[in-house]
């Protein structure tokens, strides 16, 4: 089967840019105090080291999993990029990284304490984010915990070039209530929604959703 073509562009993206990234965002992804709470709550429900294993998909660098670590998650990324995969296991060695896909994870039904998406279906076109949920309650056992975050709007970001590298990279912003609806259709009932102001540097709103496999 030939893979999509937002698959390929996004691997080959990070791959080029994963140095620059790490780089030019070392912890921005986890310093906001309202992010750091809704990380802190889903390692609370997912029941910390005394829970079952939890997977962050689109792991990038690890820091978010690292963060997870931190807090008591036993906790593994999968990432597209092979370098980000390098570059994650390099940083945070004491952590497994692997290189997948959210579309297709290497994993058994029902094996996950919880999944984090933490700003990697930005990556996805949203049309087929309802493939990508359904996915993600496959391999979420019933009870688990998912944590969904993104930014918030109608208009997607597209560039064609990053810290000088030639890329093809959209990121698609999203609506709280669409990805609502599209997790509750795939199984998912909603624990929590948070949609934060911007801050600092950053133009649109930023939401958390926090959801649980039906049992």
């Amino acid at each position: 089967m030939t893979e999509p073509t937002y698959l390929r562009d996004t691997r080959d993206g990070y791959d080029k840019i994963s140095a620059d990234y790490a780089e030019k965002f070392p912890t921005m992804l986890v310093d906001g105090p309202l992010g750091r709470a809704m990380l802190t709550a889903f390692a609370e429900l997912v029941g910390g080291a005394g829970g079952g294993p939890v997977v962050e998909v689109g792991s990038g660098p690890g820091r978010v999993t690292a963060f997870l670590h931190s807090l008591g998650v036993r906790v593994s990324g999968v990432d597209l990029s092979p370098a980000m995969v390098a570059l994650a296991r390099r940083n945070h060695p004491e952590l497994g990284f692997v290189e997948g896909t959210m579309t297709a994870l290497d994993l058994p039904d029902g094996s996950l304490a919880g999944l984090l998406a933490w700003y990697s279906v930005i990556h996805v076109p949203p049309e087929l984010h309802p493939g990508v949920f359904e996915e993600f309650h496959r391999v979420v056992a019933p009870g688990g915990h998912l944590l969904v975050a993104f930014q918030v709007g109608d208009v997607p970001l597209s560039f064609t070039e990053a810290w000088g590298h030639t890329v093809s990279l959209d990121f698609h912003r999203l609506s709280p209530d669409r990805v609502t609806e599209a997790l509750e259709k795939a199984g998912f009932a909603m624990d929590a929604r948070l949609v934060r102001e911007p801050s600092g540097d950053e133009k649109v709103p930023q939401a958390y959703l926090l959801a649980h496999r039906r049992p």
